[in-house]
């Protein structure tokens, strides 16, 4: 008898615990959940900067916002992201300013080849007020433009050579992103071009169906694209630039409280991102260094490049607009 009332003690207090923490489960619920797509793996800056911005988040909200982060391509490569943001079934993302430039032609202005000349004059220029107006460019498209992450400047590795001058990227093969003004930077200088999704680029390269690509050290690193390339050429030719978006709808659904704990967040991400990167490029190359043959432009070599591109800059001044291409220029330091 005293073994079956233990029993039912035991199994009544179960049940009563069970309910409570349905019930604080309810009492608790989230006000707002969104989601937050990207196509990075969780071990780059960015995908870690992702993770905290959600921690952040639903910390200081105290539960009343939850962030369902969706790395790696789960919905999609940066082009259906985009979509999928402006569609309202995305609610956030990072995808490269490059990628934007298909769906507001001003934003692919800070991808300009050799617009940016090192990490202060980045942080200046993106976080200043020029940033601020090419981010308000998305006004028209459903997205709210928060900020500016990164990844670092973009490098080339190939398989035919290194790179030292313009004519050493004649007719190789690069793989780019989906984004016009990419491919006219490579067609420039006289390389094939072809858009290819980031997830495909490993396969691609080796199967040989390219020969070569372009991304900042942590995207190489991390996708092992040093693996199935012999030569990494430290060009600095681009900054590689993620704006933070979130959909206009759900951007206004939030109470200002709310936003204003999303702007604190979104500002951390973007400093972890950039913060994350710089530690990370300072080991990767040391750990890459006896996988694939280095080398680094000298300052003649990079002036040829600066000169060889500027047919480029020429290009893209309507598309990007004039006014904004010279307050950009303003900003970073370049005589027009």
């Amino acid at each position: 008898m005293l073994d079956m009332k233990l029993t039912l003690t035991k199994a009544t207090l179960s049940a009563a615990i069970a309910v409570a923490s349905l019930s604080a489960a309810q009492l608790h619920a989230a006000d707002y959940t969104f989601s937050f797509a990207h196509v990075l793996i969780e071990e780059t800056p960015n995908g870690q900067a992702a993770l905290r911005f959600k921690e952040e988040v639903e910390e200081k909200s105290d539960g009343r916002i939850e962030i369902n982060v969706l790395p790696a391509a789960q919905v999609g490569g940066d082009v259906e992201i985009i979509e999928q943001i402006q569609m309202g079934l995305v609610d956030i993302g990072i995808p490269p300013t490059a990628t934007l430039g298909n769906f507001e032609p001003r934003m692919q202005i800070l991808d300009l080849p050799f617009l940016i000349a090192d990490y202060d004059t980045m942080v200046e220029t993106l976080d200043g007020e020029v940033g601020r107006e090419i981010l308000d460019t998305l006004n028209g498209h459903n997205m709210y433009g928060v900020n500016f992450w990164g990844a670092g400047f973009r490098h080339i590795t190939n398989n035919d050579r290194p790179i030292e001058t313009p004519e050493d990227m004649d007719s190789i093969r690069m793989r780019t992103m989906q984004a016009p003004i990419i491919i006219s930077t490579y067609e420039n200088l006289g390389a094939n071009a072809t858009a290819m999704a980031f997830t495909e680029v490993y396969n691609g390269l080796q199967q040989g169906v390219v020969s070569g690509q372009e991304n900042p050290l942590a995207n190489i690193y991390t996708m092992r694209f040093h693996e199935v390339q012999d030569y990494l050429s430290l060009t600095n030719h681009a900054y590689h630039a993620y704006a933070a978006v979130m959909n206009q709808d759900s951007w206004d659904s939030l109470p200002e409280d709310l936003q204003a704990v999303m702007l604190e967040a979104f500002d951390n991400g973007r400093d972890t991102s950039r913060a994350l990167t710089l530690q990370d490029e300072e080991t990767i190359m040391e750990e890459i260094k006896d996988e694939i043959a280095i080398n680094e432009l000298t300052p003649e070599q990079r002036d040829a490049f600066i000169e060889a591109s500027m047919p480029v800059h020429e290009e893209y001044e309507d598309i990007v607009t004039t006014e904004l291409l010279h307050k950009v220029y303003d900003a970073v330091g370049i005589e027009y």
